[in-house]
C-alpha cells in the first residue's frame, strides 16, 4: 500500500521509508503527485502545521497521507526556534545558516542551561477522512559547536540524552532508534500494522 508524505524534503522521506520498510507500505512524496499543492506552515503548533499539510494533501489525492512537522525548542530561547525552526534565520537560508544564528544566541549560556529538544507530529488521515496524530520527543543539549556529517537540519548541534556526540555525528542508525521522528513513527507504524491487518 501507499503512503502519501505531504512533503517536498526528501530527507524525511528517505527516513521515513527506511522506518515503514518492513511494514508493507511504500512512502511517496508529494513532489511525485503532479499539481499537488504546496501549503504555508503558519500554524501556532506542530499539531496545526501537521493536521494543514495532511488534510491539503488528502483532498487532493484521495489516498492516504501522512504530515509531519517537527522543530527544535531551545530552553534558553523560551522554546525558540520551535515552529519557526525552518525558517529561525529566515526563508530560504540554509542548515548552516540556521545553526549559526542559534549557536549566536547561545554564546554565554552555561552547559547546564543549553537544554533543548527534539519535537515531532506527525498526523495520518486515511481515504475516508478519519484523522489520527501521534507526538514524539528527543530530549538532549546544544552543543557548543557544530559537530558530524549524518542527517540534515539541527543534527549538528543537538546532543540527546545519555550520549556525547550529536545527531549528525550518531548517524542514522542511532537516530533512527532515539530521535523525535522515531518515537512518532513507532506510534504510527503500530497504528498502520493494526489498520493493514
Amino acid at each position: 500500500m501507499k503512503l502519501l508524505l505531504a512533503t517536498r524534503n526528501r530527507n524525511k522521506v528517505i527516513e521515513m521509508q527506511h522506518a515503514l520498510e518492513d511494514t508493507g507500505w511504500q512512502v511517496v512524496m508529494l513532489s511525485d503527485i503532479v499539481g499537488a499543492p504546496d501549503v504555508e506552515e503558519d500554524g501556532a503548533t506542530f499539531k496545526d502545521n501537521a493536521l494543514k499539510k495532511a488534510r491539503s494533501a488528502a483532498r487532493f489525492s484521495h489516498r492516504w497521507t501522512l504530515a509531519e512537522d517537527s522543530g527544535l525548542e531551545i530552553d534558553a530561547l523560551g522554546g525558540e526556534p520551535g515552529v519557526r525552526s525552518a525558517r529561525y534565520a529566515g526563508e530560504g537560508a540554509t542548515d548552516a545558516e540556521r545553526i549559526r544564528k542559534v549557536l549566536g544566541h547561545l554564546v554565554s549560556v552555561r552547559d547546564e542551561q543549553r537544554t533543548a529538544r527534539f519535537r515531532c507530529l506527525m498526523c495520518v488521515i486515511d481515504p475516508a477522512g478519519n484523522e489520527n496524530c501521534f507526538e514524539g520527543r528527543c530530549e538532549g543539549r546544544i552543543a557548543h559547536r557544530a559537530a558530524g556529517s549524518s542527517g540534515f537540519g539541527y543534527d549538528p548541534i543537538f546532543i540527546p540524552d545519555g550520549y556525547d556526540q550529536t545527531f549528525a555525528e550518531l548517524g542514522l542508525g542511532a537516530k533512527s532508534k532515539i530521535s523525535h521522528r522515531a518515537r512518532a513513527l513507532e506510534q504510527l507504524i503500530d497504528y498502520l500494522r493494526k489498520t493493514k491487518g
